[in-house]
């Protein structure tokens, strides 16, 4: 059973990576030819500002008293240059936010998790194409850009990643850092011929990241006082730098500014999803090469934001966040990065139809190149007869569009043309999506064999060994026949041939060769299948209608309860009424649960008053946290004291882990376990199973008598239901849990305060976990109470997990808003962790309370 659980872990692991290459995998393709414009720039260098966690709203809306709290940005918009919403994609975190901004192109998802401080993939991007860049801001998005630029043209400067501070006493202080670090820079440009001399040439970008708004929001929420009073800091140090920059240039005219933000922040200060707050970022563009501001009588927005910003006169232009990429190439001359999938926002150009025009043209062809590289890479590697080029786009079809739009340029139709370049980069963008998602049916039916093979095969154990099936006496048992085996080795075959010719990369060897051996394994029982169907012949109708009614109403509430959790009321609701039957009382220990309402408290004053976390505090916050996992070994192994035990160790790490009333939950939900822990034993009692013990007279035992286990019976199923049904609960207890913004990170300053998204990370998860170890701990008291084997429960929640998660394969999406795209591929990851993270609980539920730790050795016996 060991190794059934070691391969299960493993075939999991790879039903969960697959998602990754079938959804999550990089856009980008190399080996394109680089696209300039061949006119003359309007601008000689660019000045690109991005405000982290500035939130669209917060910027353009005016305060209290009817005044602006961004006085000279206000004044830009309505006398210098162009504004609108930049509007970003999922998911909304620093990294991906500043690749589309300056690459052009939305990273996979993966690459959020493969750190912030290294590339995972090597992108082009305005910087790299540029002359020189010097940056000033955070370490890890200054590292970000600078690693991998070719030539010697980049440089950055950051200031200390422990700077990075929620609970410091001012975090506006990384803001003024880098203004005041771009301001001597300028001063000692003046004194320094080989740097002035760079400053001075054409293709120059000063690159300015302001964290200061992100921190403040994460550490005192969007709608604080903090987060907006750093919004008027940006706007001073903004009005100071540009007037220093253009007495630098001696007024020249040849400076373009913009100003925007990588993502936006909730009310409750966090960010990573797709609400408005998080997508809608402000953008800003004025200097050299971008339009006045334009007065409308009205406006085609029907948001209503317009009204509220009281900017419903000057004409507001939305982008998309890689839009932002080919328009500052554009502006200073330099190549399209060459992975950019922005299209030039020509609204914003105050230059003549031709550049217009030619930009376009230049876009396009940028576009078309990746697009032409896709094609070719995929056609390479898959056989002729099988392969199906994209119809819309034909060779002949790009040549004739391109060659029409150099027409119309050369006879002075320039708004044909840039109508015409257009369509050929919506075209162009539609067939590298097609391209890119080329293999995706395939991989599908592939993961999709192996998830239904697995369920059977798991399915089939639990008959074989743990059901008791009418077996006719005449009836032989027969080795399974060559002919099965050799016909899934040739099967196998023949697959990795077919993979090998077209070249496909190793993972795909592993999702279309893993349902060959998990079928011919399913296939070898045939015999128990045989079994299963004789005494499904000899069950009554109506009540195995009933029964398979009751389990698939079971799995489509759990399905259901992801997108309405009303679904999980109404379960509770049920379960509700169980304490009506019975009297559980138990004694509560308060040592650790009031030092940690002590160190929340306490820590809560000291970050209100901006004095930073106490070390006291922190000392005792890790302490309590590392006993959580010591103290319930300490403890007698007797049912009730020892769950009582886990549960005030895991509340007081919890407390620790909370912010308000979501405190009380693991309280809850331990009361619920005890009373199911009593219930299920009372069902057993009434449905004739003789128990020998009562609930508290049991102790748990680290070497389980397996002649006290019996066989399966119906019932069975509703408590492995039961166990699925309250791991949901216990994820989706306190909220929404499923969306990267709903982790708050004020959850975690019991335990440290500067910025460390790995360790944050990890204390946010083990505060996910712990309801769930709550969970399976009852489900290790309820096994015993029922005596019941653990592994035959537990391979039937395998199997209720799996249908979920093949409910949630089918229901991904790849269209619509990156909204329902992100839920619905976070639904299918959610429940494969949950099978995953399942044989990692148990381990833990078996240790937390089968094992006991003696601290000062064998306790001595007296003889009377």
């Amino acid at each position: 059973m060991l190794l059934f659980f070691i391969v299960g872990l493993l075939v999991h692991f790879v039903f969960f990576a697959s998602i990754f290459d079938i959804y999550f995998t990089s856009p980008l393709v190399h080996g394109m030819a680089p696209q300039f414009t061949p006119l003359p720039p309007p601008a000689r260098r660019l000045v690109l500002i991005v405000a982290d966690g500035l939130r669209a709203d917060a910027l353009y809306e005016l305060d209290e008293k009817g005044n602006s709290r961004a006085p000279f940005i206000r004044n830009v918009i309505m006398h210098e240059g162009s504004w609108g919403i930049s509007h970003t994609r999922v998911p909304t975190e620093s990294r991906p936010g500043h690749v589309a901004l300056i690459a052009g192109f939305y990273e996979d998802v993966s690459a959020v998790v493969k750190g912030w401080k290294e590339n995972p993939v090597e992108f082009d991007s305005v910087i790299n194409e540029s002359k020189y860049t010097w940056g000033w801001g955070s370490p890890d998005i200054m590292t970000m850009f600078a690693k991998g630029a070719t030539g010697n043209h980049v440089f950055t400067y950051s200031y200390d990643a422990d700077d990075e501070d929620f609970g410091a006493q001012d975090v506006t202080k990384l803001d003024t850092w880098v203004f005041d670090n771009i301001k001597e820079f300028l001063r000692a440009a003046r004194n320094n011929q080989s740097l002035f001399s760079k400053l001075n040439d054409e293709k120059i970008v000063l690159f300015l990241h302001l964290l200061g708004i992100d921190t403040n929001g994460h550490a005192h929420r969007s709608t604080s006082r903090e987060y907006k009073d750093n919004i008027k800091l940006v706007d001073e140090g903004i009005k100071e730098l540009v007037s220093l920059i253009k007495e630098f240039y001696g007024n020249d005219e040849k400076t373009v500014f913009l100003f925007t933000s990588d993502h936006g922040m909730t009310d409750w200060g966090s960010h990573g999803a797709g609400h408005p707050s998080e997508t809608f970022t402000p953008f800003i563009a004025w200097g050299a090469g971008i339009k006045y501001p334009q007065k409308v009588p009205a406006q085609k927005f029907d948001d209503g934001l317009l009204k509220e910003w009281k900017l419903e006169y000057w004409k507001r232009q939305d982008i998309n966040q890689a839009d932002i990429a080919p328009l500052m190439a554009s502006l200073i001359g330099v190549p399209f990065p060459l992975n950019s999938v922005g299209i030039l926002p020509v609204e914003y150009l105050n230059n003549t139809d031709v550049f217009k025009a030619e930009s376009m043209y230049t876009n396009a062809k940028q576009i078309l190149e990746q697009f032409k590289v896709k094609m070719t890479q995929k056609k390479e590697v898959t056989l002729p007869f099988l392969f199906t080029p994209f119809k819309l786009l034909s060779d002949s079809k790009q040549l004739d569009v391109l060659r029409k739009a150099k027409s119309y340029i050369k006879q002075g139709k320039y708004e044909k043309a840039v109508f015409l370049c257009k369509e050929l980069i919506d075209l162009s963008l539609k067939g590298l999506s097609y391209y890119h998602t080329y293999d995706r049916f395939f991989l599908g039916i592939n993961v999709l064999l192996g998830f239904v093979g697995w369920a059977s095969y798991a399915s089939v154990l639990i008959i074989k060994s743990h059901a008791s099936l009418p077996r006719g006496v005449s009836k032989e048992v027969k080795k399974p026949s060559h002919l099965l085996l050799c016909s899934f080795v040739a099967i196998g075959i023949l697959m990795a041939f077919f993979l090998l010719i077209q070249a496909c990369p190793w993972t795909y060897y592993v999702y279309c060769l893993l349902p060959v051996p998990i079928w011919c394994a399913v296939l070898r029982e045939y015999h128990v299948i045989q079994d299963l169907v004789t005494s499904l012949w000899t069950f009554p109708p109506r009540r195995f209608v009933g029964y398979l009614l009751a389990c698939i109403l079971g799995i489509e509430v759990l399905v259901l309860s992801f997108f309405y959790r009303y679904m999980l009321t109404a379960g509770l609701v049920v379960f509700a009424g169980w304490p009506f039957t019975t009297h559980l009382w138990t004694r509560a220990k308060m040592l650790s649960t009031v030092l940690s309402m002590w160190a929340v408290y306490s820590t809560h004053n000291s970050l209100l008053k901006k004095q930073g976390l106490p070390l006291i505090n922190q000392m005792v916050s890790w302490i309590i946290l590392a006993a959580s996992f010591v103290v319930p070994l300490l403890s007698p192994r007797s049912l009730l004291e020892r769950l009582f035990s886990i549960l005030v160790s895991s509340m007081s790490a919890y407390l620790l882990l909370s912010r308000g009333y979501e405190a009380l939950f693991p309280l809850v939900l331990s009361c619920l376990m005890f009373v199911w822990i009593h219930m299920e034993q009372e069902t057993l009692q009434q449905s004739g199973v003789f128990c020998k013990q009562k609930v508290t007279s049991m102790h748990f035992s680290s070497s389980a008598d397996i002649t006290q286990f019996r066989q399966l019976c119906l019932d069975d199923i509703r408590r492995a239901f039961f166990l699925v049904f309250f791991f949901v609960t216990a994820f989706f207890g306190t909220g929404n849990i499923a969306s990267i913004n709903s982790f708050d990170l004020a959850s975690v300053y019991c335990f440290l305060t500067v910025f460390s998204p790995f360790m944050m990370a990890a204390l946010m998860l083990w505060k996910i976990f712990i309801p769930f170890v709550l969970v399976m701990c009852a489900f290790e008291a309820v096994q015993l109470t029922t005596q019941l084997s653990s592994k035959s429960l537990f391979l039937m929640v395998l199997v209720i997990s799996d249908i979920m998660a093949l409910h949630f394969f089918f229901l991904v999406k790849d269209y619509g808003s990156w909204l329902d795209i992100g839920t619905s591929i976070s639904h299918y990851v959610i429940v494969m962790c949950m099978t995953i993270v399942l044989v990692f609980l148990n381990g833990l539920a078996q240790l937390l309370t089968t094992r006991k730790l003696r601290l000062c050795g064998q306790p001595k016996s007296h003889l009377i």
